[in-house]
């Protein structure tokens, strides 16, 4: 097989478009569909329908794409972690973080540059809303992100930062006036959710929609960053869970942070994807486990 072929039937992939493709090769759209035929020549069978108005994979183009794709990366993963191991940790490595990056993560930052000068740490907020798609369309390396993770192409670990839950409700709600709560309460409060493309699971983590003895929580208004959420809460909308080490960093005069008995601990996590796993993330994933006695 030629590796040039195989980008390019990629490429074509995403763009279903013979132009596009040329340019983001930087061939000619003839050389494209040169490229193109030597791989069905090489496979035996049509891996792409083109008319003058659309292009179109085949059943058999999907189920090529399907399997290539992984395997592609994995090659790619493979050549990166053979540089990496060349030239020791090196180059820029994306951390993104959602909400607020506590002290253990920036820690861990400032560790893992003292240990490898040569590499620069960029961090970046991603959406609450969305926790994993960073990762998997490239924006970042690796993320820390809110538990539970159960995505079989992103690998976890180190998971840190196990806390007990905490609700925030505004100074005027009865529940500011208690010392703790237990999950139980949560059926007399609407719960603020978390919108966007997250899996339903995770959504359902973050804002429970029963209590664990079965009573429905009433559904609060979803927002899509912390920022939204805190806002509703301090206006007495709802309340929202949050982990204790976010409740710390965004005290505020008009928000009361009361802990809930009887919730799974939440607790942070750093996802990167399997396939493009770089030796970077290997040790940056060391030295946050090693700072934050993470598992």
């Amino acid at each position: 097989m030629e590796l040039r072929e195989l980008e390019c039937f990629l490429v074509l992939a995403e763009e279903l478009h013979f132009g596009r493709t040329g340019e983001r090769l930087y061939v000619s759209q003839s050389r494209v569909s040169q490229l193109l035929r030597s791989l069905e020549g090489r496979i035996g069978g049509r891996l792409v329908d083109r008319t003058s108005r659309r292009v179109a994979l085949t059943p058999l183009g999907e189920r090529f794409l399907a399997r290539l794709r992984p395997a592609h990366d994995a090659l790619g993963a493979a050549v990166e972690d053979a540089r990496g191991a060349a030239r020791g940790v090196e180059g820029v490595l994306r951390i993104g973080f959602q909400g607020t990056a506590d002290g253990q993560v920036t820690a861990a930052v400032h560790t893992f540059q003292d240990r490898h000068p040569g590499c620069t740490v960029d961090m970046s907020e991603i959406p609450l809303a969305d926790p994993f798609g960073p990762v998997r369309r490239g924006g970042c390396d690796a993320a820390v992100v809110l538990l539970p993770v159960r995505e079989p192409d992103l690998a976890l670990g180190p998971v840190f930062s196990r806390y007990q839950q905490t609700l925030a409700v505004s100074v005027r709600h009865p529940f500011a006036r208690q010392p703790s709560l237990s999950a139980e309460d949560l059926a007399a409060l609407p719960l603020i959710a978390i919108a966007g493309t997250a899996p339903a699971y995770w959504r359902e983590a973050q804002a429970p929609s029963r209590t664990p003895g079965g009573r429905p929580v009433p559904p609060g208004p979803s927002v899509t960053t912390l920022q939204e959420g805190l806002a509703l809460a301090a206006a007495d909308r709802g309340g929202m869970l949050l982990c204790r080490n976010t409740a710390d960093y965004h005290g505020r005069h008009d928000l009361a942070f009361v802990p809930v008995t009887g919730l799974p601990e939440s607790a942070l996590g750093l996802v990167r994807r399997w396939a493009t796993e770089s030796a970077r993330v290997r040790a940056f994933a060391d030295v946050l486990a090693e700072v934050a006695g993470g598992e």
